[in-house]
């Protein structure tokens, strides 16, 4: 027999995470706040907790994906955990995780965190992989388990670092796809549709994470780790005033200015911080010192 796992919060994610147990032969216990979406699991072989002592009382390991941190401490409060590993699947952020962990430890229980880097159709799926932080000895001990969900990545013994590694990806992620619709914007304005532009942007977006002389995810990486950000014919002034005109054509395309002028004045302060003749990677200088 495979071993039983225990799953804590039933919305899509959750949903979806305790489904793909069941497909992979682990006895599952599930509860939920609203029992009633707990339905179409039971009917699947999932036997529904009626309290969540009872969850936790079931299985070593206890997966939780809730809204947030809180919703954990709302339901599991009062409950018995000592000896159990809760591996914690909701967003939140670092110092939330970290202060999550002495909670859980003040328990006689243990954390893991994690960031799941697909939506929920994707868990199980051959490309799903999750970041998890915390006690190595843990996961390694539950991961034969965790695997079904997706790789199971180790990113370090800070529990925070999950979601710090997940906070990133997202930004990463939302903010290539929101300059990708802006862009698309910007040339709608003169006739140009959006799969017209898509080869081009295609082109772009490979070529960043390529390791050709155009792979700039590898320059920047580099640059920055070596304290180093080389300008040349490519400075920070001239990538301002280019920003300028940026801006400047959003605004008679007559769409919404705030990204572009976001990137424009964060261009600037590099340059008046003494980054003129410095290379993009230098932004981070900037970044580092916050507001």
């Amino acid at each position: 027999m495979k071993a039983p796992v225990t799953v804590v919060g039933l919305g899509p994610m959750g949903r979806t995470m305790a489904e793909t147990f069941l497909k992979n032969g682990h006895p599952t216990t599930v509860w939920n706040r609203t029992a009633s979406k707990a339905t179409p699991l039971v009917e699947q072989g999932a036997t529904l907790a009626a309290t969540p002592a009872e969850a936790l009382a079931a299985s070593e390991l206890v997966v939780i994906s809730q809204t947030d941190y809180k919703a954990m401490y709302d339901s599991l409060d009062g409950a018995e955990m000592k000896g159990r590993v809760l591996v914690n699947l909701s967003s939140g952020s670092p110092d939330e995780l970290r202060r999550a962990a002495e909670w859980v430890e003040g328990k006689d229980a243990a954390l893991l965190t994690g960031g799941v880097m697909v939506p929920p159709p994707g868990i199980g799926q051959p490309d799903a992989y999750i970041m998890y932080s915390g006690p190595e000895e843990l996961l390694d001990r539950h991961r034969d388990t965790l695997r079904v969900l997706g790789d199971t990545t180790y990113v370090g013994a800070d529990v925070g670092l999950s979601n710090l590694y997940y906070q990133a990806q997202l930004y990463l992620f939302w903010s290539t796809l929101t300059a990708y619709i802006h862009s698309i914007a910007m040339l709608q304005s003169a006739g140009v549709s959006a799969e017209q532009f898509r080869p081009f942007a295609t082109e772009t977006v490979t070529a960043l994470g390529a390791d050709g002389p155009m792979g700039f995810l590898r320059i920047i990486a580099e640059e920055v780790d070596a304290g180093h950000s080389p300008g040349g014919e490519n400075s920070m002034l001239m990538m301002a005033i280019s920003a300028d005109h940026a801006v400047e054509a959003a605004a008679q395309a007559g769409i919404d200015t705030v990204g572009p002028r976001a990137l424009r004045d964060l261009f600037w302060r590099t340059v008046d911080a003494g980054h003129g003749s410095d290379g993009l990677s230098s932004v981070i200088e900037v970044i580092r010192k916050g507001a």
